[in-house]
């Protein structure tokens, strides 16, 4: 094979490492632009693409460093074990180099963007490093900072375009992202069963009996958050309209990952399901021109 092969091979590897299917996820950055109806307006639009693409850049860099302390242990996960650095494809050296310099890169744009917003990215590579080193073992703490990663999202959407940051945005995103995290411990526990300990430590100390308690109080609070948010915040009560969109989402992911097996990944769930995905799409339509018309 030619050195061009080999390196376009290395760049594809490097790319998939950084599972760009997983950057659906930092689409909470766009909260912000509907929320404060500032999607009408040509600068925060592109404001916010760049804020998203930055959180993909920075977020596809953690994956890559996440890949190599956990190569072992990915390589005995039925699907994980396929990951480039896992199956051998690509080396730890070359995914940690790569991983640096994308960091090196974005965090530079990110100041140029906005000092919150960088604030904001710098933070979240810092926890969620912290949580790829040592974090991820300790119970509890794990799943709370994957929650806080989805809730710093929001907040830096808001940051780059220079708008208000609402508590209930906060509530809201903080609540959702934490039913999003339990049920990825759930489908662990399911999908791993005897082996779970041997793939992730952490998974030794979770039950499904306590996952599940855990996943009753959050879900919960979550529907009951929003349903307050629709009848307090904002200039209309027309956002009511939109809790049927909530509730279907929510009860069609725990179904999801009760019955389906799709709860590890919720970016490849949200991929995949077309009802839950018109469900979200039905939610944003109905959002914007509430937004548009009443706000």
């Amino acid at each position: 094979m030619t050195r061009k092969g080999t390196d376009i091979k290395t760049l594809y590897y490097i790319l998939t490492a950084m599972r760009p299917k997983q950057w659906t996820k930092n689409s909470f950055v766009f909260a912000g632009l509907i929320f404060a109806r500032a999607f009408i307006e040509i600068e925060p639009v592109l404001r916010t693409i760049a804020a998203f693409l930055l959180f993909c850049a920075v977020s596809g860099s953690v994956y890559l460093i996440n890949d190599v302390i956990d190569r072992e242990r990915d390589a005995l996960h039925p699907k994980k074990c396929h990951r480039p650095v896992a199956s051998g494809k690509l080396r730890p050296r070359t995914a940690t180099a790569w991983a640096v310099a994308v960091f090196a890169v974005s965090i530079a744009l990110a100041w140029m963007l906005d000092f919150g917003f960088f604030i904001v990215l710098a933070l979240y590579f810092l926890l969620t490093l912290l949580y790829s080193i040592k974090l991820k073992q300790v119970i509890i703490l794990d799943v709370l900072l994957i929650a806080s990663g989805f809730v710093l999202r929001t907040v830096g959407g808001a940051l780059a375009i220079h708008v208000e940051i609402s508590p209930w945005l906060i509530v809201c995103s903080t609540l959702l992202s934490l039913f999003l995290a339990l049920n990825k411990r759930k489908n662990e526990l399911l999908t791993l069963s005897a082996d779970a300990g041997r793939h992730r430590k952490i998974l030794d100390e979770y039950t499904p009996e306590l996952i599940d308690q855990m996943l009753s109080v959050t879900t919960s609070a979550t529907v009951m958050s929003y349903m307050l948010y629709t009848f307090t915040a904002g200039k209309s009560h027309y956002m009511m309209l939109t809790i049927p969109f909530v509730l279907y989402g929510i009860f069609r992911y725990q179904y999801l990952v009760s019955t389906r097996d799709m709860g590890g990944n919720p970016e490849l769930v949200l991929l995949q399901d077309k009802p839950l995905l018109v469900s979200i799409l039905l939610w944003v339509a109905t959002s914007v021109v509430i937004v548009w018309l009443f706000y």
